[in-house]
């Protein structure tokens, strides 16, 4: 039945049904570090520190992120096309394989938690209170986070046979759970102690592994397309291969996040303390829409490789044409709201002064380049799709690393020698960034296209 639907529903509307699920999923993962950050910005005494450590925190929490989704994103792509053929030991495999490599995904994640942490930290700030708060977050984060890893493969077998929906109940139930520990823990309610930064750290992976259980009762209760057992997770060489031949480009785009904040933390801690914070609350809000459009793109990917597998040109071009629109209008949407909240949102995350006014300055100008991101992740979901992932490897670096850091660093050279005033030029690397990179991925897509599109019936 699931199949007939993939195959024969309006891709329109398919991709709607499937995609506003994901979007919600992916906006309550960014809910996360917002909720996260807002809390712990207005603790009595060192709030605005707080921030700043949660900050220097961001790019190893993307990371797992990157890793996970990415490895998900690759079994994801694989199980829809070998459902679109018909063959269900591949797709059953494809799951099975992804659990154990988000066994070892999780084991290398503590042991860095464990011994890791603090080198990371130390490396971006001398400060010993910022220090420490962001190396506690850490490693709570690190050492506790099989509820992350785990859930993302059943979020997207749950996503790749179309029961997107119940990923999202999963997403909500943690989400919530997450908001309503977070004060309890952060601020010591209900006669608890007050914990801080570390009780905003254990609110969250007890939100995960809220989100895990949930999904993992889903999938194996609801998905009748696949088999499961454990001669389904023993490690095949051939099926590794062919997650990460899709899915290696996705970690690595993700993980491109992580490096390019990281960077981008040493770059302006050049500056300041107050850039470095105004960027991190800035990031962690632009996260909530750009999360909207790897949401959709996570609909892209299955549908128009779930068509693709089966052969179908007209309906893998309605795939490209619905995720292209629905996408831009996303982010069209992105923009008005960035534009809107930029005065008040610095002020509910306690932001005042120099710092409130630069994290507002931010979400003015780098909201200008979200149309290009959004058609940059459209197209990459679309080049997942087809087999095309080194071409979408090639957006991601362009987009978060080549064109991003040098040209920050040249901008944060001039405002370190004229001041604050100027700090525009650094927000304006954004729009930069992503205008190059679409007029590269157009190229590209119209390589793809020839080959991989044009050639089915």
């Amino acid at each position: 039945m699931e199949q007939n639907k993939m195959a024969t529903a309006p891709v329109g509307r398919l991709m709607l049904g499937m995609g506003i699920p994901m979007i919600l999923s992916m906006m309550l993962q960014a809910v996360y570090n917002i909720v996260d950050s807002a809390f712990v910005a207005n603790m009595p005494v060192g709030g605005e520190q707080a921030l700043n450590a949660l900050t220097l925190a961001f790019p190893v929490q993307m990371l797992m992120v990157a890793v996970s989704i990415g490895t998900g994103v690759g079994m994801n792509a694989l199980m829809s096309r070998s459902l679109g053929q018909g063959d269900r030991q591949t797709a059953s495999r494809a799951v099975g394989n992804t659990i154990f490599l988000s066994g070892v995904i999780y084991l290398v994640f503590l042991l860095f938690g464990i011994f890791g942490a603090g080198a990371y930290v130390s490396s971006q700030s001398g400060n010993p209170g910022i220090t420490r708060m962001s190396e506690e977050y850490i490693r709570i984060c690190c050492t506790l986070s099989f509820g992350m890893i785990f859930f993302s493969v059943f979020e997207k077998s749950l996503q790749a046979s179309g029961r997107s929906v119940y990923s999202t109940i999963a997403q909500i139930a943690g989400a919530l759970t997450n908001i309503a520990l977070d004060p309890v823990l952060i601020y010591g309610w209900l006669g608890l102690p007050e914990m801080g930064v570390v009780g905003a750290a254990t609110a969250t992976v007890i939100g995960q592994v809220v989100s895990c259980l949930l999904a993992l009762i889903f999938h194996l209760r609801l998905i009748r397309e696949i088999d499961n057992g454990w001669r389904f997770i023993r490690p095949s060489g051939a099926i590794i291969w062919k997650i990460y031949s899709i899915g290696l480009p996705a970690v690595i785009a993700q993980a491109l996040m992580s490096v390019m904040t990281y960077g981008l933390n040493l770059i302006l801690g050049q500056i300041g303390e107050s850039a470095v914070t105004a960027y991190g609350l800035y990031y962690k809000i632009q996260q909530f829409i750009l999360f909207a459009a790897f949401g959709l793109r996570d609909a892209i990917t299955p549908v128009v490789s779930f068509n693709y597998g089966m052969g179908s040109r007209a309906r893998v071009k309605q795939g490209i044409k619905f995720g292209m629109v629905y996408t831009l209008a996303i982010m069209a949407v992105g923009v008005v709201l960035m534009e809107l909240l930029a005065e008040p949102f610095p002020e509910l995350f306690g932001l005042s002064g120099e710092t409130g006014r630069l994290c507002t300055g931010a979400m003015r100008v780098v909201s200008l380049s979200f149309l290009f991101a959004g058609a940059n992740v459209a197209f990459q979901g679309i080049f997942q799709a087809l087999e095309s992932g080194g071409q979408s490897l090639v957006i991601s670096v362009c987009r978060q690393l080549l064109f991003v850091l040098p040209v920050a660093w040249g901008f944060s050279q001039a405002v370190i020698s004229s001041g604050l005033d100027n700090m525009w030029l650094v927000w304006l690397t954004f729009l930069i960034a992503e205008g190059l990179s679409a007029v590269i991925a157009l190229v590209l897509m119209r390589g793809i296209f020839r080959k991989r599109v044009a050639v089915l019936k």
